[in-house]
């Protein structure tokens, strides 16, 4: 079985997103922000969406009734990363970029289907190295989209393989979050894991067919035909 479509998450894997800043600086109050590490933030936060991520982070550090100031918690991070979009605190990743364009220049549909409702507003304000926006390489965005459940839950990638016209098991799903990992296999889709952080280890753990800590890595004419291996390689897992 032959890949024909990427879907793409984008924080941490396309962006170098303050997502992480937003939910540590928003915990003042709850509680000690510095135990807010991306250790814990890569186990218990990302991926997910706000209001889950909110409550995971807040049960995690043991806030008591971690329930009730969810919400409070999700709103007062959504205002400080509204701040840090607009002053531009971010930036893509240079091997994402190359590696959307190597797959799309290679005949894959490819998709984006980030839990973040604010995945858009940074792709927009970001360009490929021919000017054009990060956006208009994509042939769907499913970012932000309302479903019943967030990640681990496969919906949200359902959805962006429906959008694409192609079934899951010719979808590969390009994750940096152990939660966007086993969404992709519980619907029947293939994934790379990319450990920007040094976390190779949870991604294995989350069931990640290639683990690299550069996309640059990823054997381009290989996962084209099916086998998902790092360049320089032979072995390769084949999806079937």
């Amino acid at each position: 079985m032959e890949f024909h479509a990427a879907i793409f998450d984008v924080d941490g894997v396309l962006v170098a997103s303050p997502h992480e800043r937003a939910w540590r600086e928003a915990l003042k109050g709850y509680a000690d922000p510095s135990r807010f590490t991306t250790e814990f933030y890569q186990a218990h936060v990302a991926g997910k969406r706000r209001l889950d991520g909110a409550l995971a982070a807040l049960e995690g550090l043991g806030v008591p009734h971690a329930a009730n100031y969810a919400g409070t918690y999700a709103e007062r991070k959504q205002a400080i990363i509204d701040d840090l979009i607009e002053s531009g605190s971010f930036n893509a990743f240079p091997d994402a970029v190359r590696f959307a364009a190597g797959l799309s220049a290679a005949g894959l549909k490819l998709a984006l289907a980030s839990s973040s409702r604010n995945a858009d507003a940074m792709l927009q304000r970001l360009s490929l190295p021919d000017g054009r926006n990060l956006l208009s390489i994509f042939d769907a965005d499913m970012n932000g989209r309302q479903v019943p459940r967030g990640k681990p839950d496969p919906a949200l990638f359902l959805l962006a393989a429906d959008a694409v016209n192609m079934p899951p098991m010719e979808c590969v799903v390009v994750e940096d979050a152990p939660a966007g990992v086993k969404a992709a296999h519980a619907g029947g889709m293939a994934s790379v894991g990319i450990a920007r952080l040094h976390d190779e280890a949870l991604l294995e753990e989350a069931g990640a067919d290639l683990v690299v800590d550069s996309l640059d890595q990823v054997d381009i004419v290989a996962l084209t035909h099916g086998a998902l291996r790092a360049k320089g390689t032979t072995g390769g897992m084949f999806h079937a």
